[in-house]
């Protein structure tokens, strides 16, 4: 798979994670078969700009553990992520150490495997 099929896989998976949800940067990187490469899913994610339609729910990528990535500091990268995935009802707490974070228990979208893409949909 080269770097554009790559990033062409992990914009079609972002696309199909149901909104509510959230899923791991590691989880992405299994189901496109590339299961070593998940800070390639965060570059991936981080290229895609606006480019990218449908526009790419992004904010519904987060890290395994559920804290949602920093972007470094002085960035408003994880508030903004904070706020898209509260307007789609999931919650976002902060942890002990100010980290913002979401209940994979709750809102994690984990399948085994992507259904193939019909024109009727998934």
């Amino acid at each position: 798979m080269d770097i554009a099929e790559f990033h062409a896989a992990v914009y079609d998976t972002v696309h199909r994670i149901p909104l509510g949800k959230v899923t791991s940067y590691g989880h992405i990187a299994r189901l496109i078969g590339m299961p070593n490469y998940s800070r390639h899913v965060g570059q991936a994610l981080k290229l895609s700009g606006l480019g990218v339609a449908p526009p790419l729910p992004w904010h519904r990528v987060i890290s395994s553990s559920g804290v949602i990535s920093s972007r470094g500091p002085n960035t408003t990268g994880a508030e903004r992520q904070k706020q898209a995935l509260e307007e789609e009802d999931v919650e976002v707490t902060v942890g002990r150490t100010g980290e913002l974070r979401v209940d994979l228990k709750s809102y994690g979208w984990f399948p085994n495997r992507l259904n193939p893409i019909t024109d009727e949909g998934e």
